[in-house]
């Protein structure tokens, strides 16, 4: 194929293409435009025969045939069943008055049919269609020297069966990419919902452990005002030192509280057990735990101190959900790093990634750790640092003052 003969097809490719999208955009127009043409076809075929030499002079039946064949393709979509039964009506009259019948009644038919498959079940189209070879059979009967077993009828059932089975199989096709697109469409909306109850279930758990933290420093406060109290009279030098404890009890169990209220503002609070909630100064016992599953490399920089309670619980929820993606996905050994420094602390836990995470889950897990994070105004990354290497590394600042505010 020559340069010249590549570029033609093309331009003939595209052209078809622009034809279907404009057909797509006005398929009402379009009918009309092709009911027009079969028209004018059924006209031509009429007075001329194969060999383009005229065979007999167009009647008005003839006119009459393309009539019936523009309006059958012209208004198909709109009243598939009228139009069906209308053009049987009208191929009756035809087909005796002309002897056999015309091949724009034919395809009339084969339009209507077509239309109507779209439209209804499998059963009724065929039912439809053997009816309309019926009425055409009796009509060839009435008006054509042919006898009942015309090997022509047998073309005529042909016609009429192969539009009945195109358009079933469009009607098909069409109902399973629609079963498909929903089906993806509400797994979809079922991810999100579950993505959603996640985070809700998340939030409700970091506030449960953060219950009897809250409940601690209330409990501190009820004490020390207590102590004051007593003092007060026999040591007013005392009153002071007292007082400010005090306040910075309320003052943390206050900045505890608002943690608790911001994360239960969109989730409900039923009701559920609590327990004690754990942070970093329990992690060596987490370690010897899953010692049996995975061998952790830990260490740590900077000066380990007491950490406000929501930073504590969410280092060590963090470090025990990395470690666990680490056991699941890992080789057996991970490298876990806590360093402490003036704005807050840092966990790094890298390991090799042993089977292939191509099924690597919901992600949910990560999902929670940046939910904990983000509660205290800190960040998690997680993903390949390296070629075989996945890594997790979490930032949280210790300052709850600002996250508060």
């Amino acid at each position: 194929m020559t340069h010249g003969q590549t570029t033609l097809l093309t331009m003939k490719t595209m052209e078809l293409a622009g034809l279907r999208r404009a057909a797509g955009l006005h398929p009402q127009w379009t009918d009309v435009v092709v009911g027009l043409g079969l028209a004018a076809a059924s006209v031509v075929t009429a007075h001329f025969s194969p060999l383009g030499e005229p065979q007999q002079e167009v009647t008005g039946y003839h006119v009459a045939a393309a009539v019936v064949v523009f309006v059958a393709v012209a208004c198909r979509r709109r009243a598939p069943w009228v139009v069906l039964a209308g053009t049987t009506v009208a191929a009756v009259p035809l087909t005796v008055v002309l002897g056999s019948q015309p091949l724009a009644v034919t395809a009339a038919l084969m339009a209507a049919i077509y239309t109507v498959a779209l439209a209804t079940d499998r059963r009724t189209v065929w039912l439809a269609t053997l009816g309309v070879f019926l009425v055409g059979w009796l009509a060839n009967l009435l008006g054509g020297p042919e006898p009942w077993w015309d090997p022509g009828n047998s073309v005529d059932l042909a016609f009429l069966g192969m539009a009945a089975a195109y358009g079933d199989a469009t009607r098909s096709r069409r109902a399973y990419i629609a079963a498909i697109e929903d089906r993806a469409t509400r797994a979809e909306q079922t991810r999100e919902e579950e993505a959603r109850r996640r985070v809700v279930e998340e939030r409700l758990r970091i506030a449960r452990e953060l219950h009897d933290v809250v409940a601690h420093h209330i409990a501190v406060v009820k004490v020390q005002a207590t102590g004051a109290r007593h003092i007060g009279a026999s040591r007013p030098e005392q009153i002071a030192p007292a007082l400010d404890a005090i306040s910075r009890s309320a003052d943390t169990a206050l900045k505890e509280m608002a943690f608790v209220v911001g994360l239960l503002r969109d989730s409900g609070d039923p009701a559920a057990p609590t327990r004690p909630p754990r942070g970093l100064a329990q992690l060596t016992n987490l370690l010897e735990d899953i010692a049996d599953h995975l061998t952790v490399d830990h260490r740590q920089s900077g000066d380990a101190r007491q950490l406000p309670a929501a930073v504590d619980v969410a280092a060590y929820r963090i470090a025990l959900e990395a470690l666990t993606n680490a056991q699941k996905y890992g080789d057996g050994t991970a490298d876990l790093t806590v360093a402490y420094t003036p704005q807050g602390v840092t966990l790094h836990i890298t390991n090799p990634v042993g089977r292939a995470r191509s099924g690597q889950g919901s992600g949910y897990g990560i999902l929670g750790m940046c939910e904990r994070a983000a509660a205290i105004g800190g960040s998690v990354t997680a993903g390949m640092a390296e070629p075989g290497r996945f890594a997790v590394h979490a930032s949280l600042p210790t300052d709850v003052h600002a996250v508060t505010a």
